[in-house]
């Protein structure tokens, strides 16, 4: 449980430097992409999570972790896209103006993306995260884990009001 907390926080801090480099290049300023005012966005956490789990068995298998990516991701973004508009009546990412998108919450240029992103990741990226978590002395890593988790918590606390106000004021 503790490495998959930090597999979790090192993804979502990545996944959230990925959005803002990306939002920058295309509207030449900075633009906080995620969806807390802390530098994560937890779909990235949740995403590779989720594939590492489900997929660890499919390593040595490229076409079978690939495809696996796919799905997990896409079910995930979709789960996540669907949710986030229920519950704050706001989209984060809308894909309906790409092809074969379903509800605009996904679609296949980016579930293939995302798939080819997870297979480096899990072949590349993560065998350096595991090494690296091990690293740290086990009380520091639970300390900054309770940090972390408690800014977490009150961020999604914060942002969650803020919009359900935004949202009973109209």
């Amino acid at each position: 449980m503790y490495q998959y907390a930090w597999f979790f926080y090192l993804y979502a801090f990545l996944g959230w430097c990925g959005e803002v480099a990306f939002a920058a290049v295309k509207e030449r300023r900075f633009v906080n992409r995620g969806f807390l005012n802390s530098p994560i966005c937890p779909i990235y956490g949740f995403g590779v999570v989720a594939v590492i789990l489900c997929l660890q068995f499919f390593g040595d298998h490229i076409l079978a972790l690939y495809l696996g990516s796919v799905i997990v991701t896409s079910a995930l973004e979709w789960a996540a896209g669907f949710l986030l508009e229920k519950l704050f009546h706001t989209r984060w990412w809308d894909y309906s103006n790409l092809p074969l998108n379903i509800g605009g919450y996904i679609c296949l240029p980016f579930s293939l993306l995302w798939g080819a992103v997870c297979v480096l990741i899990v072949k590349l990226i993560q065998p350096l995260f595991e090494r690296l978590v091990d690293l740290m002395p086990s009380l520091l890593g639970w300390i900054l884990l309770c940090v972390f988790t408690a800014c977490f918590i009150a961020d999604l606390c914060a942002v969650s009001y803020t919009h359900l106000r935004a949202h009973e004021t109209r």
